[in-house]
């Protein structure tokens, strides 16, 4: 993984993706998967209602998607300590605050500032610290940074499950809180850098030269990207393909839990999570030496055929389990694959730009992942219609993102 620098040292863009794994663990363990924890938590607590509690969750992803135009653009502007500390700081906020409400409004109030802190620490933050150092490398790079997020699938909710158990929600939620913050501000002081020339270094590791493309580089405006078929393919692609999996992982317990029990459940989605860490191995593995689109479609269809072992075997326990497991594989490839593909076409200069404006329009069509799975499931009943129109969803995802292939993007 690491690589030397004139046979002395390693490139310090490696240690900033080992840095990035890190803030993503903490970053995805208490704010991605932690509120499977905090809804019901808070439900029992207080007596309010799933549903109640549960939109205040909705409401942290759309903040989340307000704000992530401008972390990209601000990283890319004054590097990435500055936005990691503060939204760390905010986060954790939201976090211990958590634990002290009395009131549903404060609720709201601590999800909303879980969410706008989040923005600061997750996927738009973590490729646009990343974009400037790597460039022949930037696929694994970024595959390997964002095995936190798996890692983080893996340990989040025992973590929290452990620490409530031992202190109680208040006295977790303020643990969870300070965590986030150390690890985050320990990261950033020491680790992160906005670019590689401020070190003396080039991307990569490699030596300087005065003809460098990246120094010439195309710059893109917001205006300019989003009038591109190759960001709007995106942009549509993987909302929709996120838009299904937030659904699909929110609503994963509800399907599995009827046929196989509750500890067999746990073990599911904990090793559905294994399976998304793998996923993410291999893209790490693949991703610089084929076309990353190309790559997009192959995880797509695999998604698609993935929910259709779902929906034929519904009401069999091993063909969900194998549904559940199969999908897993790419829920953590589809996180992954939009910087890449975005990083790819439109240079280092401007991803923080053109990433965090993608990132917005997608992060707004997935949050609406959850009500489209809740509301399809309670006109019958039944996981059977969400999930045909999901598998139906990711196919048209494929067919578009195989559509804005260019020979460029090889």
């Amino acid at each position: 993984m690491f690589e030397k620098v004139g046979q002395r040292k390693v490139f310090h863009g490696w240690w900033m993706v080992w840095g990035c794994m890190l803030v993503a663990i903490v970053a995805w363990s208490f704010a991605l998967y932690g509120p499977s924890v905090y809804v019901p938590t808070l439900s029992k607590i207080h007596g309010w209602s799933v549903g109640t509690v549960s939109s205040a969750l909705t409401l942290s992803f759309l903040v989340n998607a307000t704000v992530l135009s401008f972390v990209g653009s601000t990283i890319q502007r004054i590097g990435p300590t500055p936005v990691m500390l503060t939204g760390s700081a905010i986060m954790a906020t939201g976090l211990a605050s958590m634990g002290r409400v009395n009131e549903i409004w404060q609720v709201y109030v601590a999800f909303a500032l879980m969410g706008l802190g989040w923005s600061c620490v997750s996927t738009t933050a973590i490729t646009s610290s990343l974009a400037p150092w790597f460039e022949r490398h930037q696929g694994r790079a970024v595959s390997t940074a964002l095995l936190g997020a798996s890692i983080g699938g893996m340990v989040g909710v025992p973590v929290l499950l452990a620490l409530i158990h031992a202190f109680g929600f208040a006295h977790a939620m303020m643990v969870v809180a300070i965590l986030m913050v150390t690890i985050v501000w320990s990261i950033g002081l020491l680790v992160m850098r906005h670019r590689p020339q401020d070190m003396g270094l080039e991307p990569d590791g490699l030596t300087p030269r005065s003809d460098d493309a990246s120094h010439k580089a195309h710059t893109w405006t917001r205006r300019q990207a989003l009038g591109t078929i190759k960001l709007q393919t995106v942009m549509l692609a993987f909302g929709l393909a996120l838009m299904v999996q937030i659904g699909f992982l929110t609503h994963q317990v509800s399907l599995l839990l009827p046929k196989i029990g509750e500890s067999s459940t746990a073990l599911c989605v904990t090793a559905s999570a294994m399976f998304a860490f793998g996923g993410r191995i291999l893209l790490a593995k693949f991703s610089d030496r084929f076309d990353v689109r190309l790559i997009a479609l192959g995880v797509l269809i695999q998604a698609a055929i993935s929910l259709s072992v779902s929906y034929f075997f519904l009401d069999h326990a091993w063909g969900l389990i194998a549904g559940v497991l199969l999908y897993g594989m790419t829920a953590g490839n589809i996180t992954t694959l939009p910087p890449l593909i975005v990083r790819r076409e439109f240079g280092s200069a401007s991803f923080g730009v053109v990433f965090g404006l993608c990132a917005t329009l997608m992060q707004i069509m997935s949050a609406m992942g959850p009500g489209f799975f809740g509301i399809l499931y309670d006109l019958d009943n039944n996981y059977a219609l969400p999930l045909v129109l999901s598998i139906l969803i990711n196919l048209i995802a494929a067919v578009i993102i195989i559509s804005g292939r260019t020979k460029s993007a090889s």
